[in-house]
């Protein structure tokens, strides 16, 4: 086997690589073996500097790095950050640097068809941004370019991100795309039309500016289009496909993956991203027309540890980030929340005051736990001792949610601090919110230190989190499990609930998972329903122990699910007790069950 060192130039490089690299081995570990070195981003010059600059800097102050490459190793300097390129690709680029031929995934039937229609619908919304893109320039479009520059875009910066124009033609696209050779029905699998009896078959868009809506690896999977004129809705997103799921991709990221801040600047709307990103602050992303779910806070955690919120600064901007931060705490990142006062948003803000000021907010900008306290405050009067007291109590059952002791306190100190209470005052309230709530059990001891233990989780309810994560995430299991497992195998009323939507889902043949999201309105079952989309699966390394663990699941959700039913089950239903029976002989089988991850 070959051992290879690659020199990566920055964190940012070493761990786009590392995660090329994880790929990679799984489909070339026979060949060649891996390992990640960062060169400090100080060691070179340029920016998006060339594996020759790389391999300069390496024989000039490269002995501390040269040092702890393994003996024998190839050592290849690596130096494509900016480049864009997908994961398949990169595995090619590796597979070529080791000097070796890429092993062919074989797939079924069903999968090449899968993802032959991927690569069309891809292509097409490529070819729909070209031709938006062009229509611009013409002289249907002279309103959207006006509008454009009233919105004070430079140029650079609309061509940068592929702003374009839909024609008040509504079939002007669909005409395009038969001509060139595409079907109706891929068209419409695209998103990129309508049909209806009335009308027939028309474009989606049309008098509306667009903005191209790309994934990570610059590849067009949708659009967000703003109309041209006083026609509803004012906004219009892509509908969900098979190429674009609104609540795992984030607006300006494919541009924003590459920007050297240590964190995202997190806005509502496109044009919020573009100001900012015309501004300077490139590291600006947004959801596309729908609240932070857990995917997107899962895909914000691969690129940055801390993100700053800045929504609109109206109420409801309020409380969409108010709603944003947990999720993304659970995510384990942290937020800090951005003041647009006296302005609406960050697009209103730069053109006023500036990117100096707007660079001065962030600096300002306030712990997110500790901005949610001064919006609740705002429902108190801190001057009457029972308004402060129950502001307080709220406080308290907010600060017992963290989990860590060590945070908890932290927190418990700040407020302590902040509201002129004496801190041990406050634990003892948090404490007694902890117990009311059932996260802790009260004391059986008087006067002792109370040492809060985080009640590990129940493995059956785990157990049920981790199916229906696996279900969201891998399509491909869901006919093999479903055999077995329905949405009555749940015991938990949330979880069935959330199952019953994913198998009506699947049954339609549309996964969607901002659809369930924003089923669950209520703030506490929204929160539930985000930390369940984000239920952490330990990461297995093969194949194998992938399917034995999920075969495992399977059996534990479906024996606690057979267990419940007979604690429950009424003694005078022979019925019942036949359908019990059966079911545990069904549970015999499984164990035989082989499930296959291919």
């Amino acid at each position: 086997m070959q051992n290879i060192d690659l020199i990566c130039v920055g964190k940012l490089n070493a761990k786009y690589f590392a995660e090329g690299v994880a790929e990679y081995q799984k489909r070339l570990s026979a060949f060649a073996s891996f390992r990640i070195i960062e060169l400090p981003e100080e060691k070179i010059e340029e920016k998006n500097a060339s594996d020759a600059v790389v391999k300069k800097a390496l024989d000039k102050e490269g002995k501390a790095i040269l040092s702890s490459v393994r003996k024998g190793a190839a050592i290849v300097a690596m130096c494509i950050e900016g480049k864009q390129i997908s994961s398949d690709e990169l595995a090619q680029f590796l597979a070529q640097r080791a000097g070796v031929e890429l092993p062919q995934e074989e797939y079924s039937k069903e999968a090449k068809e899968r993802a032959d229609t991927r690569s069309a619908l891809l292509e097409m919304n490529k070819l729909a941004a070209k031709y938006y893109y062009a229509q611009l320039k013409t002289e249907g479009g002279r309103q959207a370019r006006e509008y454009l520059q009233n919105r004070q875009l430079s140029q650079e910066t609309i061509t940068a991100f592929g702003l374009g124009y839909s024609s008040k033609y509504s079939d002007d696209l669909f005409r395009y795309l038969k001509m060139k050779g595409y079907s109706e029905e891929m068209i419409i699998k695209a998103g990129l039309v309508n049909v209806d009896e009335k009308h027939g078959v028309y474009d989606k868009f049309w008098n509306r500016v667009m903005f191209p809506i790309m994934d990570v690896n610059n590849r067009v999977i949708g659009f967000g289009g703003r109309v041209m004129g006083d026609g509803k809705p004012k906004y219009l997103n892509s509908p969900e496909t098979l190429i674009f799921d609104k609540s795992r991709n984030l607006y300006g990221l494919h541009r924003a993956r590459t920007s050297r801040k240590p964190y995202f600047i997190v806005c509502e709307g496109y044009m919020d991203v573009i100001s900012l990103h015309q501004a300077g602050f490139t590291n600006a992303v947004a959801s596309l027309g729908t609240a932070l779910t857990a995917g997107h806070a899962a895909l914000i955690k691969r690129y940055v540890n801390e993100v700053y919120l800045t929504y609109d600064s109206d109420e409801a901007g309020t409380k969409a980030a108010l709603r944003a931060a947990p999720i993304l705490r659970e995510a384990g990142v942290t937020t800090r929340v951005i003041r647009m006062e006296p302005y609406k948003d960050p697009d209103e803000f730069i053109k006023n005051l500036g990117a100096e000021a707007f660079e001065e907010r962030i600096r300002k900008a306030r712990n997110s736990f500790m901005f949610g306290l001064e919006m609740l405050e705002k429902g108190y009067d801190l001057n009457a001792p029972e308004g402060k007291t129950e502001f307080l109590r709220e406080a308290a059952r907010r600060l017992a949610r963290f989990e860590e002791e060590i945070e908890r306190d932290n927190y418990i100190e700040a407020v302590a601090k902040t509201y002129h209470v004496g801190c041990e005052e406050l634990k003892k309230l948090v404490v007694k919110a902890a117990v009311q709530s059932g996260m802790a059990a009260p004391a059986t001891k008087p006067r002792q230190t109370i040492r809060q233990e985080t009640p590990k989780e129940d493995g059956h309810i785990r157990s049920q989190k981790i199916l229906l994560t696996w279900l969201i995430d891998r399509e491909e299991l869901f006919d093999q499990v479903s055999r077995y497992v329905t949405p009555e195998d749940f015991t938990v009323e949330l979880y069935r609930k959330v199952a019953e939507l994913l198998y009506e889902q699947h049954a339609k043949g549309e996964l969607n998972p901002a659809q369930i999201m924003n089923y669950f309105t209520e703030e506490e079952e929204h929160r539930a329903v985000a930390a369940l989309f984000n239920t952490r699966i330990k990461e297995l390394t093969t194949a194998g122990e992938q399917e034995k663990a999920i075969k495992e699941t399977i059996l534990r959700v479906k024996e606690y699910s057979i267990e419940t039913a007979t604690r429950n089950l009424d003694p005078t239903d022979i019925q019942g007790l036949q359908r019990l029976m059966n079911a545990k002989k069904a549970v015999q089988d499984l164990h035989k069950l082989h499930i296959s991850i291919n």
